[in-house]
């Protein structure tokens, strides 16, 4: 229950500090949304001073409570709490510049930019999702390490849109399944959206569908502290399911026209209407000005945390398990995992297997997985045409949460968003499998994992017409294209058993960015002949190098490197002189200096081979190039058919090539 220490100011007071500094800053920046924070005060205040544990002191402490914001329009109630606890990057002046650039107060929650958001919000529901990911994470590590290490729940405040969107469904159903008891939703049940009360869109019995996915679930009156305290409770003390507390609210509460109103939402409130919420609760105090009672009270709900977090590292001083639980939470990565890639890799090279791309990163994953404890794979049901399982790895289960494999289900949306929560908590290096062409469901969340930066990876196979009969429903076109235009984003097409594994090598390697790897279905050969440097990690390389000047390059990604090889060999035939370029990872070249990128893709006129569209090529191809691919949607058919019918052959290739000389 609340410190004794607090008693000189009262939890209306208390809360009424965060209506305040909500509506005064969205008023000061003239925009924002001051309804949500204003009407769920009273529930953060219940949970900050009675529940949540944290150390603002030690923003990143491992055995901290989460708090995730997945209502995260509703911006100022984050970072109201946050100037009140004390954390030191949020002082006055950080709320008065609320929505201004540069400060450490944005429209909507943003990770990494400012201390206590533990992850980016605003994107209705992604909160939530991840939020799963986190509460999966902490269970895992408690298999791992036991609760003197990992003890510790993960709060989510969520709206009404965030239970609309799609993304909630797949959220809600595998935390139910799996139990995930350490997580604790509080529904803003206000009934209130943009366009008016929420029965314009939605009849749902929220409650009904959360205990119907396996949740405990229960309704509250979330103006009345001691009612979400005991709700909190019961939340607090059930081991099996994960809970919903879906607290009836006032959306803009103490605004004396707006409460109650879509017009409390998503606009500043205005002086008088503002004038009256201070009347009508009590507030007498002017703009950004927080009474010194008020203040000591919620410094000290801060500063409780420090004793509890000083326990903890002593426990870690004194565990055994010290070191492991170290190297785990930070990611630490042993050279045994370089070693075994590299092995693989010598392996490939002297045996010139003819594989899919996406067997061979089950090979590579398999040397990943049995020298490393911190990858921890899945797939959204497509366990065994992804490959992303290998000997060894056990699944994770409701009751036994000490496998490395998570069956997501048919839920890639979901998935992704449960990886960046995983990503975000600390403790494992995730990767989920689907087909890429399905990267249209995951790209949400996707995009919050480039925007986050998180060392996410995504294993996307049957990555063109070359997946055969499943026809153009499942033949990605446009994916690389959409994947390539995302900020903060590597994309890797691999050409052989060889690049894919020195794709893995770097997906690894980045912490600061998610990695796609796109992977066919077809078996290609290996072109590789050496290994002594991850080429890969060039972005792209000249592959076949002509005797004397080039008349002509060939560039490919994947398995039209193939193509592009025995288009070469053709066109020396003919006299003439083609160099082949591979390039697995074009964010990668771009990043190389521009002599390199300049001597790979030289001066000859360029041909540019890949089952997709041309959108992007046009960079490397200059004024005077040539494209081999998709101009549409595919068809249903045996793969080979489909190359031929397409023109995406060696002799397309070569006729391209002479029409350019």
């Amino acid at each position: 229950m609340t410190d004794s220490k607090t008693a000189s100011a009262t939890a209306a007071e208390m809360a009424n500090a965060i209506r305040a500094l909500a509506m005064d800053a969205v008023e000061a920046a003239g925009c924002g949304h001051p309804g949500m924070p204003m009407g769920m005060a009273d529930v953060a205040t219940v949970l900050f001073t009675e529940v949540l544990k944290v150390d603002p002191a030690a923003p990143h402490w491992p055995d901290r409570d989460r708090f995730v914001l997945s209502a995260g329009h509703g911006s100022m109630l984050h970072y109201a709490l946050n100037h009140l606890i004390g954390y030191a990057d949020m002082p006055m002046s950080e709320i008065r510049a609320f929505r201004q650039l540069g400060s450490a107060t944005p429209g909507h929650p943003e990770y990494g930019h400012t201390l206590g958001v533990e992850t980016t919000t605003g994107p209705l529901g992604q909160g939530l999702a991840t939020a799963v990911g986190m509460a999966l994470a902490e269970r895992l590590l408690n298999a791992r390490f036991g609760d003197e290490l990992v003890d510790h729940r993960t709060y989510v405040i969520a709206g009404d849109g965030c239970l609309m969107e799609g993304i909630s469904h797949e959220a809600i159903d595998l935390a139910g399944h799996l139990g995930l008891s350490r997580l604790i939703v509080l529904f803003d049940d206000n009934g209130i959206s943009i366009d008016g009360p929420t029965s314009l869109a939605t009849s749902m019995d929220q409650v009904k569908r959360f205990e119907a996915a396996g949740w405990r679930a229960e309704r509250v009156d979330g103006h009345d502290p001691a009612a979400v305290a005991a709700a909190l409770a019961r939340a607090r003390a059930e081991t099996r399911r994960p809970s919903l507390i879906a607290c009836r609210t006032t959306i803009g509460r103490g605004a004396p026209t707006r409460a109650g109103t879509a017009k409390a939402h998503g606009e500043a409130l205005g002086a008088a209407e503002i004038a009256g919420a201070r009347e009508s609760l009590n507030w007498p105090w002017p703009p950004f000005e927080i009474p010194p009672h008020i203040l000591a009270a919620w410094r000290q709900v801060g500063a409780r945390g420090a004793a509890v977090r000083g326990a903890w590292e002593d426990r870690l001083k004194a565990s055994p398990q010290a070191l492991a639980f170290s190297r785990q939470i930070n990611g630490e990565m042993g050279a045994e995992v370089a070693e075994a890639l590299d092995a693989f890799k010598r392996a490939q090279i002297a045996a010139k297997p003819k594989l899919a791309t996406r067997k061979a990163s089950e090979l590579a994953l398999a040397a990943i997985n049995a020298a490393t404890p911190l990858t921890l794979g899945g797939s959204a049901d497509l366990t065994h045409s992804n490959f992303t399982i290998t000997a060894g790895m056990a699944p994770v289960r409701p009751d036994d949460f000490s496998g490395r494999y998570i069956h997501y289900g048919i839920r890639e949306h979901g998935m992704a968003a449960a990886m960046n929560g995983l990503a975000l908590h600390g403790g494992f290096i995730p990767y989920g499998g689907t087909f890429l062409t399905f990267a249209d469901y995951a790209r949400g969340a996707m995009r919050l994992s480039a925007l986050m930066g998180l060392g996410v990876v995504y294993v996307m196979t049957h990555d063109s017409i070359g997946l055969g009969e499943d026809g153009p429903t499942h033949q990605p076109v446009e994916h690389l294209a959409m994947l390539r235009a995302t900020p903060n984003m590597d994309v890797y097409r691999p050409a052989d058993a060889v690049e894919t594994a020195e794709a893995w090598e770097l997906a690894l390697a980045s912490r600061d960015r998610p990695s796609v790897l796109v992977l066919s279905r077809q078996g290609l050969p290996t072109v590789r002949t050496g290994v002594e440097e991850n080429l890969t990690a060039r972005g792209a390389y000249v592959l076949r190098e002509t005797a004397g000047p080039r008349d002509v390059t060939l560039l490919a990604t994947g398995s039209e490197v193939e193509i592009a090889l025995a288009a070469a060999a053709g066109l020396a035939e003919a006299g003439i002189a083609a160099a082949v370029v591979s390039m697995p990872c074009w964010e990668r070249f771009e990043a190389q200096d521009p002599a390199y990128r300049a001597a790979v893709l030289g001066e000859a006129p360029r041909v540019a081979i890949e089952a997709a569209v041309r959108l992007g090529w046009d960079r490397w191809l200059g004024p005077k190039g040539a494209f081999v691919g998709m101009e549409g949607f595919g068809a249903s058919a045996p793969a080979g058919q489909l190359y031929a019918h397409f023109a995406i052959t060696p002799e397309r290739v070569i006729a391209e090539a002479k029409a350019l000389l």
